[in-house]
């Protein structure tokens, strides 16, 4: 167990994130979850029997002291880190020429800033263990869709795989970007969820494993998943 590899996960205490940490622990990995909700992630851990391989830590992703001290908390309990993976991401569900810019501030700094936040924190460990940075983005970081404010910040998350793959591969570190098309998580309450058939957590959690689960030497870049009929 001490050997096992170990992943990292921002905003894994409920949606993508939590099914990811479930199904990395069923592999064997040790996992390190953070959260702003500390009652979610008390939750969390209650609902899995509070296993020795999970660690769970309140934080912002969009803080980089934040960042750092969980990165840090999980190298000292774990002794080593292999995988991070960049999930933490809100949606203020409105538009650049009719909405509220109250929100956009937090959307911008959580989805855009977080994951560069824990690139920057992580990479260090990653050199050590030649291990994988996975980038949660979205359809619609590749689709335009009117007025979408939150899309662009997935945009934004597209550029920042690349851009970060092509620094980071010279070191051994591999980097995924899943872009989920619709999916029956958390980010849909207020508003109801979309017609049509969307995917499971579970289904997107699938796909994240499998990148991370590649043999060495091989970097999966981008994972575009969508449910059949979703036509955007």
């Amino acid at each position: 167990m001490t050997d096992s590899p170990v992943a990292l996960i921002t905003g894994g205490g409920s949606g993508i994130g939590a099914a990811v940490a479930r199904r990395l622990l069923d592999a064997g990995h040790r996992v390190a979850v953070t959260g702003r909700g500390e009652r979610r992630l008390r939750d969390f851990a209650d609902e899995l029997g509070n296993p020795d391989g999970l660690l769970t830590m309140a934080g912002s992703a969009a803080e980089y002291d934040q960042v750092q001290a969980a990165v840090e908390t999980t190298l000292k309990e774990f002794g080593r880190l292999d995988t991070v993976v960049a999930n933490a991401g809100v949606a203020t569900h409105d538009t650049v020429a009719e909405g509220d810019p109250a929100g956009w501030t937090e959307m911008v700094l959580t989805n855009v800033l977080g994951p560069a936040l824990l690139v920057r924190a992580s990479i260090d460990a990653l050199k050590e263990t030649r291990g994988r940075i996975v980038l949660v983005g979205s359809v619609a970081g590749f689709v335009p869709t009117p007025g979408n404010i939150y899309g662009a910040t997935k945009w934004a998350v597209t550029g920042l795989a690349e851009n970060t793959r092509r620094q980071v591969t010279e070191w051994g570190v591999g980097v995924t970007l899943i872009a989920p098309g619709r999916v029956e998580t958390p980010f849909w309450d207020g508003i109801g969820l979309p017609p049509g058939h969307l995917l499971t957590a579970d289904q997107i959690a699938d796909s994240v494993v499998w990148a991370i689960r590649q043999p060495a030497g091989v970097d999966v870049n981008t994972v575009v998943v969508r449910p059949l009929g979703q036509p955007n």
